[in-house]
């Protein structure tokens, strides 16, 4: 137990070591979930802005989606009110549902486009919907994830894998 909690502690400190560039949330329409879509310059030398553009303007086109108000919603509220939230246990939501398309496009985008680059997205939701997260790979990583087949070995799983071996890597 000690030595887990030691890892944790390790791995949280490294974490603060990685370099990370955040987007922060767009307030100007209201609490809608909407991310800024303006290149950072500290991407600039990673990434095109037009992809930059296109992914950003993919995950708010996907949690306004999402957050849309439709006749399923509706009636998976009154379900919900109706059996005592215990419908929940047996369903997915829609909201569920839309928020696993969000996870999948992230890491489609990450082995397609951001690895490549040395770069990784993190998905808003382990960010409390704040912010989306661009880190930095070393040189090391970035050879690693180069050899790797994407298609074959791509999960959540294998993407933990990937980030703490970046992480460990930045402490030697």
């Amino acid at each position: 137990m000690a030595t887990e909690l030691q890892n944790l502690q390790d791995m949280r400190h490294t974490a603060s070591l990685a370099t990370k560039v955040f987007i922060q949330r767009d307030y100007s329409e209201g609490t809608v979930c909407k991310f800024h879509t303006k290149l950072p310059a500290e991407l600039s030398s990673r990434i095109e802005r037009t992809l930059f553009e296109d992914t950003v303007k993919t995950l708010n086109n996907y949690y306004a989606e999402a957050e849309k108000i439709s006749g399923q919603s509706y009636l998976e509220g009154c379900l919900a009110c109706v059996s005592a939230y215990i419908v929940f246990l047996c369903m997915e939501t829609r909201y569920e549902k839309t928020l696993k398309k969000i996870s999948m496009y992230i890491q489609e985008q990450n082995e397609n486009i951001y690895a490549p680059r040395g770069l990784l997205i993190t998905d808003p939701i382990e960010r409390g919907m704040r912010v989306v997260s661009f880190t930095y790979l070393s040189s090391y990583l970035i050879e690693s994830i180069k050899g790797m087949n994407f298609m074959q070995a791509a999960s959540v799983s294998q993407w933990t894998k990937m980030k703490r071996m970046y992480y460990v890597h930045l402490v030697d």
